[in-house]
C-alpha cells in the first residue's frame, strides 16, 4: 500500500458471494470506491459461501426458482442492477463460483475483478449460475489476461479450498455492531442467522479498518457512506476524479451497466464501438474485445446460449 509514512495503514475487507444479488447490485459503488482508492489501500474479498453444501434441496424446485426470480427483480428494481429475462434455476451452491473467484486472485487484482464479474453475470445477465466448476471455468473463457490453465489447477487445489474454508469462517464472525442493524432500508445489512444458531455478515458487508480502530458498513448503502467510513479513518484517501470518458471507461471495465456507467463514465453515451446486450433490467454494455469472448454473444461454453 503506497502514501505518506504518517497515514495510518488502511484495510477494506469486503463480504461477498458470486452469486449474491444485493452484491450484484452494489457493483456500480464498489467500482467507484475502488477507482477512488487506486492502490491507497488493501482491498481483500472474503467469499462468505451464500448457497452452502448443507443446504436443504428445495421440495419443489420450479416454485423455488420461480420465488427467487420474483425476489431477484423486486432487487435489481431497487438497485438498477440488470437482471436475466429468465433465471433458469437456484445456484445449487457457491463453492464452486467462490473457488474459481478465490484461484483468480493468484494472478492479480485485475483478473480477479474481470473473473468475479464474469461470474455475477452468469446468473444475472445469462440466467445460468456458475454452480458447478465446470460452470464456473466456462463462464470466464476468454477474460483478458486469464491464464485458464493455472485458474483450473488452482481452483481444485487443497491451497485455494482451504482459503475459501477461512472466508467462509471469517463471515461467520460479524463484529458486534452488525447484530442489529438499524435502518437502510430495504437492505440494512444486519447480520443474518445460521443454521447452527450463529450468525454471518449479510452480503455486501465492508469493514474499514486500521490497526487501531475500524468502521463497518453493512447492507446496500450508496457511495458516501462508504466513502465516509474510509474518511474517518484515513483522511485524503479518496480521489474524486475517477470518471472518464466513455470509451475509456468501457476499456477499463470492459462489462459496465448503466448504473456504472452513471458512476464511472463522463460525456456521450454510447461509445460507437460499444456491444448491447438486452437483459430484463436495462442493458449491459460490453467492450467490443469483451463481447467477442462473451458468454452473452455465444463467445463461450454451449453451457451459455
Amino acid at each position: 500500500m503506497s502514501g505518506p509514512p504518517d497515514r495510518p495503514r488502511l484495510e477494506v475487507v469486503e463480504y461477498t458471494d458470486p452469486l449474491c444479488p444485493w452484491a450484484w447490485g452494489s457493483e456500480p459503488v464498489f467500482r467507484r470506491l475502488r477507482a477512488a482508492l487506486a492502490d491507497r489501500v488493501s482491498w481483500r474479498r472474503v467469499y462468505c459461501v451464500l448457497f452452502d453444501h448443507d443446504d436443504d434441496p428445495p421440495p419443489d424446485p420450479a416454485a423455488e426458482t420461480a420465488w427467487y426470480a420474483r425476489y431477484v427483480e423486486d432487487i435489481c428494481a431497487h438497485t438498477r442492477a440488470p437482471r436475466a429475462r429468465r433465471l433458469s434455476r437456484v445456484a445449487a451452491s457457491s463453492w464452486p463460483s467462490s473457488l474459481v473467484a478465490k484461484a483468480a486472485e493468484r494472478q492479480g487484482d485485475e483478473v480477479a475483478g474481470r473473473v468475479l464479474r464474469r461470474l455475477r453475470e452468469s446468473v444475472f445477465v445469462l440466467g445460468e449460475p456458475a454452480d458447478t466448476l465446470a460452470l464456473a471455468e466456462s463462464a470466464v473463457r476468454g477474460v483478458a489476461g486469464l491464464d485458464r490453465m493455472r485458474l483450473a489447477a488452482d481452483a481444485a487445489s487443497a491451497a485455494v479450498l482451504e482459503a475459501v474454508r477461512a472466508d467462509r469462517a471469517e463471515a461467520r464472525r460479524p463484529v458486534r455492531e452488525v447484530l442489529s442493524v438499524r435502518g437502510g432500508a430495504p437492505h440494512p445489512g444486519t447480520a443474518k442467522e445460521t443454521a447452527d444458531g450463529g450468525y454471518r455478515y449479510a452480503l455486501p458487508t465492508l469493514l474499514v479498518r486500521t490497526p487501531a480502530r475500524s468502521r463497518v458498513v453493512p447492507g446496500w448503502r450508496p457511495y458516501e457512506e462508504y466513502a465516509s467510513a474510509i474518511e474517518e479513518l484515513g483522511t485524503g484517501l479518496l480521489s474524486e476524479s475517477v470518471r472518464t470518458a466513455p470509451a475509456e471507461a468501457l476499456a477499463r471495465y470492459r462489462s459496465l451497466t448503466d448504473p456504472e456507467r452513471d458512476l464511472l463514465a463522463h460525456g456521450p453515451w454510447p461509445p460507437a464501438d460499444a456491444v448491447r446486450v438486452e437483459t430484463g433490467n436495462g442493458p449491459v454494455w460490453l467492450h467490443p474485445e469483451e463481447a467477442a469472448v462473451h458468454p452473452a454473444r455465444g463467445g463461450g461454453s454451449p453451457a451459455f446460449p
